[in-house]
């Protein structure tokens, strides 16, 4: 392995450990802040439930009243969910439904199956407890507890959490701004004629679409051509108004390829070239107010790039506290006699046995891989694999928001 290159860990660490956090919060109404990560722990204003209540259909009395079963008791009132009882009378029961509140007096509830109506009265054919087949009062949740803790994703059932307290708003940390553009003359958008030599420009497409995945607002600074004063202009712009600049191609070591030598002369850089496959040239640094990284031409290694390094960069800086995917272990359906020195990063999916098989090439420009994979088989550096072994599976539903 060159000693230029940092190992895939000591890369993501350093990388991590350049985030900075953004800090301005704004209030946003529950109903639509899926998928903003909460700006402040958020506690109960309400206990819940409020009073005991209910946790089925069926009578509500005074255990001490039904000492054995067969016991017959005039109902006095009927509390369907969403109205309030009244005093029960000793010796009494209360025709009641779930999630309605017990009537005063009342401290255990026995189920409809269990008894029988005649006239106006009650028999009930079971012997309760007290507390039987009742929510107590905060069981669930306690006033002043907290229920959402700053630096999580909103998920649908947060904002369920949320709404069931009141809280009708919630604090969220501002949307990440970030800058993205294209380096290469050769990139031509699709719909335009394709020139001898053109290629059509994939990674405009797949990166912003991650990105705005990710919860980022995206400027689109659209295709930069290969020359150093563009590329200078193009970060000075980028640099403007935007916490982190993301750029595809134009990171290797090439006559033409001048995004590092551009950020050297506009800001600073501070990683570049990675042990990992694919993606080694991929950079980090800083433009004036913005954090800089520059991901690789080659469509598969932009892309495995932006889930390893950019998603948990992003995260990181968005104030999400856990960012790193989780992983499974699965059975290998392949064999991978010929590893590279470098941590590699392959295209699989999971077969019908719940193992994980590879797509036939593995190629850096090979789209159709990540398309017809469901996640990504990790190979640490210079580790043969060979069939019925356990490997690390990331699926992508891990690494895609």
């Amino acid at each position: 392995m060159n000693q230029d290159m940092l190992s895939f860990e000591d890369a993501l660490a350093a990388l991590l450990a350049k985030a900075e956090p953004v800090r301005e919060t704004e209030m946003c109404d529950t109903m639509v802040a899926a998928g903003r990560v909460l700006g402040a722990d958020q506690r109960s204003p309400i206990s819940v439930p409020a009073l005991d209540t209910s946790s089925m259909d069926g009578y509500a009395l005074r255990a001490a009243d039904v000492p054995e079963a067969g016991m017959r008791l005039p109902v006095s009132q009927r509390i369907p969910a969403g109205s309030v009882g009244h005093e029960l009378a000793p010796g009494s029961a209360a025709r009641i439904f779930t999630g309605a509140p017990l009537p005063p007096g009342a401290d255990a509830v026995v189920m409809q199956e269990l008894c029988e109506t005649a006239d106006e009265h009650v028999i009930v054919n079971h012997v309760p407890h007290v507390g039987e087949a009742v929510r107590a009062a905060g069981s669930e949740i306690a006033a002043g507890k907290v229920l959402l803790y700053q630096g999580g994703r909103l998920t649908p059932q947060a904002l369920g959490l949320a709404a069931s307290v009141g809280l009708a708003q919630l604090p969220v940390f501002r949307r990440l701004r970030v800058a993205l553009f294209s380096t290469g003359s050769e990139l031509v958008m699709p719909g335009e004629p394709l020139p001898p030599g053109g290629v059509y420009n994939s990674n405009r497409f797949q990166l912003r679409a991650l990105l705005e995945q990710l919860g980022c607002d995206v400027t689109d600074l659209g295709i930069v051509p290969d020359r150093l004063e563009d590329t200078r202009k193009a970060l000075r712009n980028a640099a403007q108004g935007h916490d982190l600049i993301v750029t595809s191609g134009g990171v290797s070591v090439g006559e033409e390829d001048h995004v590092k030598p551009a950020v050297e002369a506009e800001g600073k850089l501070e990683i570049w070239k990675i042990a990992m496959k694919p993606g080694k040239p991929l950079a980090y640094g800083r433009v004036g107010g913005a954090a800089f990284i520059g991901l690789p031409g080659n469509p598969v290694s932009s892309f495995v790039t932006c889930l390893m390094m950019v998603r948990p960069f992003v995260h990181a800086t968005q104030g999400l506290t856990d960012v790193m995917p989780k992983g499974q272990v699965l059975e290998a359906a392949f064999d991978w006699p010929r590893p590279d020195r470098r941590r590699e990063f392959l295209r699989g999916r999971r077969n019908g046995d719940g193992k994980v098989e590879l797509f036939d090439h593995q190629g850096p420009a090979a789209l159709s891989s990540i398309v017809w994979a469901d996640g990504l088989v990790e190979v640490p550096p210079s580790t043969p694999i060979s069939r019925g072994e356990r490997v690390r599976f990331i699926p992508y539903s891990e690494l895609m928001g």
